[in-house]
């Protein structure tokens, strides 16, 4: 049994892995909404059009019908679907309308609400991608339902999968999919270095970047590989000591943040010495793990699809926890990448229906995650659910571990930082710094040309 559960959750995973990955790394947020004219938003709302129309008809339908928009028919959808399911065995002429709407549309359709002031064309509930959250929030506030005194249980959920949907202490999100970092590394690779993975487990990057050294002189195989030009590593760092590229404000910090200069140096001393490699796309990133040219990753615990396509490696990888940064304080071996959460629109037609619905299946259903986990891979940030047998099953590929269980715990001890509305243009800006850091640019140089890259784009 557990080997044919073993192979379901593999192909599951394989099938999911994809869309949630890019969708982290993917800027679709779009700049200086609030002060879009509406003609000139109007002209862009044509692929968001048709996915309008079913939240026009939701009252019609009566009070017991909701509409839903989430985007990845195998993952999403999906999940929707089995919500519904089990909220209905308590209430049987409950229905829930679910309309397939790429994040893309979503934005769209959020900037054109929030530029118009009609929210007449949105749903009662949509999926948000984490990273936009706020950002989404702080711009156009009169689109969202606060959730702060619904009944839902957000202290059930890790504390920093809640704090991307929190906005001056008011909670707008119920938080889903899990984007926990994973550290996966090949066991036999290590082992003809003389290692284990214990040897990497509570470490530091210097300490990490220590052995990576030696496993690359002994195996001639680099630890990391990281697609070139992106900045996931360095905000998977960013966060795993509760940093941020804005204060409270929302006022940048590049210039002068003692925590950022330390992951650029952390990343540029990667590169240098070997460990990590760059490759030029997401599909040469993937062919690293898949091929055997890189002995392991770090990244959000979406990437075990990807890692499970190679079946001849089964049995060969471990999971560990993250490096931590050093000369920081707050420093932590945990982190997050990717996600997204649920929220309600101000056009919801029955808010109590709504609250309930999600307090019942993603905020308080156990037996709902260990539905959707098998067909899916949908790994909650719900923690009761880490408990559960199905999360608790182990892993064949990964040589009879809990993973499932151990992300949850990972997920429990992410620190939350401030991404703030211009989170997407700092990550691009920072992006830019690195390359040229890396390249043998001034660091201080380089962080003043991203802050005023960032002050331009606020001011703009």
């Amino acid at each position: 049994m557990k080997k044919v559960f073993a192979i379901i959750l593999a192909v599951a995973l394989t099938l999911s892995a994809t869309a949630c990955a890019k969708a982290s790394t993917t800027d679709t947020t779009t700049k200086a909404a609030a002060a879009t004219t509406k003609a000139a938003v109007a002209a862009d709302t044509t692929a968001a059009a048709d996915t309008t129309a079913a939240a026009a008809t939701t009252a019609a339908a009566g009070d017991n019908t909701l509409t839903v928009w989430c985007w990845d028919p195998a993952f999403n959808l999906y999940a929707m679907e089995e919500a519904a399911k089990v909220y209905q065995q308590t209430n049987p002429d409950f229905v829930l309308n679910i309309v397939e709407t790429p994040w893309q549309d979503i934005q769209t359709a959020l900037t054109v609400a929030g530029s118009s002031g009609d929210t007449s064309t949105l749903p009662d509930i949509f999926l948000c991608q984490d990273n936009a959250f706020q950002k989404n929030v702080i711009t156009f506030p009169d689109l969202f339902t606060d959730l702060t005194a619904s009944g839902i249980a957000f202290d059930q959920f890790g504390g920093a999968k809640v704090a991307y949907s929190v906005v001056d202490g008011k909670n707008y999100g119920v938080p889903f999919d899990n984007g926990a970092v994973i550290n996966c590394m090949r066991t036999d690779v290590l082992e003809k270095a003389g290692y284990t993975i214990a040897d990497f487990t509570d470490i530091t990057w210097s300490k990490y970047i220590e052995l990576g050294k030696d496993v690359l002189a002994k195996t001639g195989m680099p630890l990391l590989s990281m697609q070139a030009g992106e900045s996931d590593l360095i905000m998977m760092m960013m966060q795993s000591a509760g940093a941020s590229m804005f204060d409270a404000a929302g006022k940048p910090t590049i210039v002068n943040n003692a925590t950022l200069t330390e992951v650029l140096n952390t990343y540029a001393e990667l590169v240098k010495s070997g460990v990590l490699i760059q490759v030029n796309s997401w599909d040469e990133y993937i062919a690293t793990l898949t091929s055997g040219t890189a002995a392991s990753t770090i990244n959000g615990c979406w990437i075990l699809g990807s890692i499970q396509t190679a079946k001849d490696q089964s049995g060969l990888w471990s999971m560990t926890d993250m490096p931590k940064l050093d000369n920081v304080a707050t420093a932590t071996n945990y982190s997050s990448n990717g996600g997204s959460s649920w929220a309600l629109s101000a056009n919801c037609k029955n808010v109590t229906l709504a609250e309930d619905f999600l307090s019942k299946t993603f905020a308080g259903s156990v037996p709902f995650y260990e539905t959707i986990l098998p067909s899916s891979g949908a790994l909650a940030t719900y923690l009761p659910a880490g408990t559960s047998a199905v999360y608790s099953a182990p892993s064949e590929f990964f040589q009879g571990d809990t993973i499932f269980s151990k992300i949850i715990d990972f997920a429990g001890k992410v620190p939350s930082n401030n991404t703030g509305v211009y989170y997407y243009e700092a990550r691009d800006a920072v992006a830019t710094a690195l390359t040229n850091i890396i390249a043998g640019a001034d660091t201080a140089t380089e962080l003043q040309a991203a802050q005023d890259t960032v002050v331009f784009n606020m001011e703009g």
